[in-house]
């Protein structure tokens, strides 16, 4: 997954809530938006970036500046 390769994790924390295995940015999460966005369920680069953040949060990833 792009999520995991932008910040070199081998996988997700078994726990998302409790326990926090990484940090993304805003920045990074549109990157990974824009190179996405033809396949994705979303309007605009900006709802992208609300999607990807909400799959990052579930693997246990800290989002920065959504």
């Amino acid at each position: 997954m792009l999520i995991k390769k932008a910040i070199k994790l081998d996988k997700g924390s078994a726990n998302a809530k409790a326990t926090k295995v990484g940090k993304i940015t805003r920045a990074q999460l549109e990157e990974i938006a824009k190179t996405k966005l033809k396949d994705m369920n979303a309007a605009d680069v900006d709802a992208a970036v609300r999607t990807l953040a909400g799959s990052a949060r579930s693997m246990g990833v800290a989002v920065e500046g959504v």
